[in-house]
């Protein structure tokens, strides 16, 4: 039965009224908190819970609701506890709506869009008060709240199985990657004198790029891959080709993060790209896989003072086993599946944590679409 034909059976020919979030709930502003000593009371910023304190400033069921900050984070706190300045908590008509069924409803407004100011997102209590909130059988308080726990009973029911399905997909996944380092790092551990070492300089070529003639937020033809873990924008324009292996040459954070580029891409100018300078001998992404199994490699180059970096003089120098072409692409073969597993968004189980998260906000979403005054007329 699909979200629709239920609140049809549900309401049972009743229609839902929508009242304003200010009808139902009074937005309150949360207090300092370094004045409280240590206890058992959980104290809430927009992140979630910042310490535990000895007293509470609230302690009836309660959606919060960041005022700066993260504005996604929505909470549902049913014990008492204590907000600080940067999230609101809510002081709720429960003869009017029950706090579980109201916070569930407004996880499906997009409150994380709604920044009310530039820099920090920030929301006030003018704009959250005019938010509508359909309220089922306005005329019969008792029916209404009956159906407003039926609706959070289901979705409590759908919010525990997703969360239980997500965790056990989670841990295949943490045991999965664990698996797959393991057997990386036996593929690419060779015994004295099986094969021949060289360093980097005899084998690729290493530089660096430069600042694009442009940085775009929003995703275009080519990534822009600079200093970091990830991508640091988008480009027009590529200045580097594929099957390229990338690591950032200086910055905080990114030292020993190695990266390969299937596609053309633009090279920014605090990471290197190497290159095999003779495909017979290297295969690039044989490198790719011997170099991120040992980023203590990398680690171990890093000069320290001022913002942490690795010179180029000292790159070069590093030695890599280099087995036959047939070993590298047999290995390269085996990683592309274990990888392709464990690692890409669309292939594997992180794919399937991803789809069960959408599949769990399609029907919340389902289930709480009551017609709007004007869906109704029409």
């Amino acid at each position: 039965m699909s979200g629709v034909d239920f609140l049809k059976r549900l309401l049972n020919g009743a229609e839902a009224e929508w009242l304003r979030l200010g009808d139902v709930a009074r937005i309150k502003n949360g207090k300092d908190h370094k004045v409280l000593g240590e206890g058992d009371f959980p104290v809430y910023g927009s992140g979630g819970i910042m310490r535990y304190a000895d007293t509470y400033a609230y302690n009836k069921p309660s959606v919060l609701i960041p005022r700066k900050g993260s504005l996604g984070n929505l909470f549902f706190v049913d014990v008492p506890f204590w907000t600080v300045d940067t999230i609101f908590y809510t002081e709720i008509d429960e003869a009017k709506i029950r706090p579980k069924y109201l916070y569930y409803f407004l996880t499906t407004v997009g409150l994380g869009e709604m920044n009310q100011a530039g820099g920090v997102p920030s929301q006030t209590q003018s704009i959250l008060n005019e938010l509508k909130i359909p309220i089922p059988c306005p005329d019969n308080p008792k029916k209404s709240l009956e159906i407003q726990a039926e609706i959070v009973r289901i979705l409590d029911t759908f919010t525990e199985l997703t969360a239980e399905l997500t965790a056990e997909l989670t841990a295949e996944l943490t045991a999965r990657t664990k698996q797959y380092k393991h057997f990386r790092d036996q593929l690419l551990s060779f015994e004295d004198g099986s094969v021949e070492w060289k360093t980097l300089e005899h084998l690729v070529d290493i530089n660096t790029g430069s600042k694009p003639p442009k940085i775009i937020e929003s995703p275009t033809s080519f990534d822009y891959i600079n200093a970091g873990t990830s991508r640091s924008g988008y480009s027009v324009a590529s200045n580097c080709e594929g099957d390229t292996v990338t690591t950032p040459s200086r910055g905080q954070g990114g030292i020993g993060y190695v990266g390969y580029q299937r596609k053309p891409f633009w090279l920014g100018p605090l990471c290197y790209k190497l290159r095999s300078i003779d495909k017979s001998v290297l295969i690039n992404k044989y490198l790719f896989y011997f170099l991120q199994s040992r980023s203590e490699l990398l680690l171990g180059l890093k000069k320290e003072g001022g913002v942490p970096a690795v010179n180029k003089s000292d790159f070069v120098k590093l030695k890599i086993p280099v087995p036959t072409l047939e070993v590298q692409r047999r290995i390269v073969a085996v990683l592309d599946k274990f990888d392709a597993l464990t690692n890409s968004i669309s292939e594997g189980l992180p794919r399937e944590i991803e789809l069960r998260q959408k599949q769990y906000a399609h029907y919340r979403d389902l289930l709480l679409n009551f017609p709007k005054p004007e869906e109704a007329a029409a």
